[in-house]
């Protein structure tokens, strides 16, 4: 499994640094250009506030494989006098979901009605803000942008914009070859967010996860990206030097994939999505709590790799995992979290699956682990190594 992280799953600090930063500059130029579109949007619209957040496994360090892809939070602005009043869906949506209701500071008024309109969806006799209104409007906006980008970035790359309904929009880089030492194409996915304050956002959630809801588009998940990497940071301090916990986190999202190659449909879509990236990451800060810090040097790498996949097996087998940040009082006071989190209710990340499935994915995983050598000799040629699309 060392040679496997080494050779196969890696990536190059140089090649991710020229990456990010070119992600970065391309981002700042499109986010800039769709701010000078809408800086006079009025107070029945909304806007872009001129930011942007860098999140995911390419902003955390353990990336896998290629610097390909990115995923960037876009936050959003409201009319000056309404704000989000988010709350939890109550069962009208996946465990975790939450609707966004708005409250006018001066009362609703005949002049809050255009963007009601536009923008919001009746749930239960209340106004509340729609997520795919907001996500539709966020697409056309950075697609009318587009043109003023390319022309300023025409002698280093290639930019266009690609939307799929129900999902952030995704910006694909191809750079010119004699700009980036890496010739790498990049998806980068914008991710329109509602700023909730504290470092906390609302983004839209995928209508593949909505089990048939009656409101798919009042709908949104809370992103606590800004949490996680506060977290990642303190850990890294405790932890040794030569800590492997991020190593850990990679050779098993690693063979995650490879052993996606040998099972079949539906189960491997099952597999994906019960092991996605966030519940791996959330198994790990859970079992890096329970334990001395120290225990995770370098040298102990294959048994804290053990460590996790038992642990992962045991969640699975009880179906029960839950979401490290929302209703969670055993945080360490050092991460401080914003009180919306503290006193938000758990959420079980695997309620949305039934036992069979936990039960089977949970098998899958203790084989793969026995026979990791095997597989990873299997499906490492080139054929098997072409990127997997993440659920």
């Amino acid at each position: 499994v060392e040679r496997f992280h080494a050779r196969q799953l890696r990536v190059a600090p140089h090649v991710l640094g020229h990456s990010k930063a070119h992600v970065g500059r391309v981002v700042a130029e499109l986010v800039r250009a769709a701010k000078a579109q809408g800086l006079q949007p009025g107070p029945l619209a909304l806007s872009l506030r001129g930011d942007f957040v860098r999140i995911g496994s390419a902003y955390e360090q353990h990336k896998v494989r290629s610097p390909d892809c990115f995923d960037i939070l876009v936050p959003l602005r409201l009319p000056p006098h309404l704000e989000p009043q988010p709350r939890c869906a109550d069962g009208l949506g996946p465990c975790g979901a939450f609707v966004c209701g708005l409250r006018a500071r001066n009362g609703w008024t005949r002049r809050c009605r255009p963007f009601a309109e536009g923008f919001c969806v009746e749930l239960q006799g209340r106004s509340h803000l729609s997520s795919g209104l907001v996500l539709r409007w966020f697409q056309g906006h950075l697609q009318r942008c587009l043109a003023a980008v390319r022309y300023r970035l025409q002698e280093r790359c290639r930019v266009s914009l690609s939307a799929c309904p129900g999902h952030p929009p995704t910006l694909h880089i191809l750079p010119c070859s004699d700009y980036v030492c890496c010739h790498i194409s990049m998806a980068v996915r914008l991710i329109p967010a509602i700023p909730l304050g504290d470092g906390l956002y609302l983004t839209a959630l995928p209508p593949e996860g909505l089990h048939g809801s009656p409101a798919p588009e009042a709908l949104w998940g809370l992103n606590a990206s800004r949490q996680e990497q506060r977290l990642l940071g303190w850990l890294k301090e405790q932890a040794p030097d030569a800590s492997c916990h991020l190593t850990c986190l990679q050779i098993l999202k690693g063979l995650r994939d490879l052993r996606r190659h040998g099972l079949e449909e539906p189960f491997c879509s099952q597999w994906g999505r019960v092991l996605s990236s966030y519940v791996l990451k959330t198994a790990l800060f859970s079992l890096l709590l329970q334990g001395p810090l120290e225990a995770w040097d370098e040298r102990f790498l294959v048994e804290r790799l053990e460590d996790l996949v038992l642990y992962l097996r045991d969640c699975l087998r009880k179906q029960v995992l839950m979401d490290f940040f929302l209703g969670n009082t055993s945080i360490p006071e050092a991460v401080a979290l914003p009180r919306f989190l503290k006193e938000a209710a758990p959420v079980n990340l695997l309620s949305a699956f039934d036992r069979a499935t936990l039960d089977l994915v949970a098998f899958q995983l203790i084989s793969t682990w026995i026979q990791a050598p095997h597989i990873i000799r299997m499906y490492s040629s080139p054929r098997y190594l072409r990127p997997v699309p993440t659920p």
